[in-house]
């Protein structure tokens, strides 16, 4: 059985990773970098309210350690 990540935007995953204590370093292009005081970084692409790929919200959820 494969795993279903929910779908969400770059807006939605940004506020997400905010409550759990990520900052923003710095932006190239439409990627935003936020890094966390333990170091952990997350690449999130920004495009407004367009779906993030399912990759993208997997990567959260690992660094977050949220399971489905």
């Amino acid at each position: 059985m494969s795993r279903k990540y929910p779908r969400m935007t770059a807006k939605e995953a940004i506020a997400l990773i905010e409550e759990h204590g990520f900052f923003f370093v710095r932006q190239s292009g439409s990627h935003k970098l936020y890094k966390n005081n333990e170091g952990k970084r997350i690449n999130i692409p920004f495009h407004g309210d367009r779906i993030l790929h399912p990759k993208y919200v997997k990567e959260i959820y690992n660094i977050l350690n949220f399971s489905i």
